[in-house]
């Protein structure tokens, strides 16, 4: 009897070491689930931004070409052109 009564020992020892195992394991899981978050989080607030430095950008290449800067002439007579052309399609939907 006791040789059954020591198994029944080992085995709730091994048990009880696999449920502290598991409880560590969703502790680590749940830690990496928090951390996916905030790295998502941050990932979505870089890229926005990453955008707002891109129309930043255009602006301000735009408004160097104004000034006289030969770089980047042709894109700005190209906005400028695209401009009118929107105002333009804008007074005609208004005089209708």
């Amino acid at each position: 009897m006791s040789a059954i009564a020591k198994i029944i020992d080992t085995l709730e020892n091994k048990v009880e070491k696999l449920f502290m195992k598991m409880k560590g394991l969703e502790k680590n899981n749940q830690d990496l689930k928090d951390e996916l978050t905030k790295t998502a989080s941050i990932i979505q607030t870089q890229s926005k931004e990453i955008e707002a430095l891109k129309t930043q950008y255009e602006a301000l290449k735009i408004a160097n070409t104004l000034l006289g800067s030969d770089e980047d002439k042709r894109d700005t007579k190209l906005k400028i052109n695209s401009l009118i052309r929107e105002i333009d399609y804008c007074i005609a939907q208004l005089s209708d």
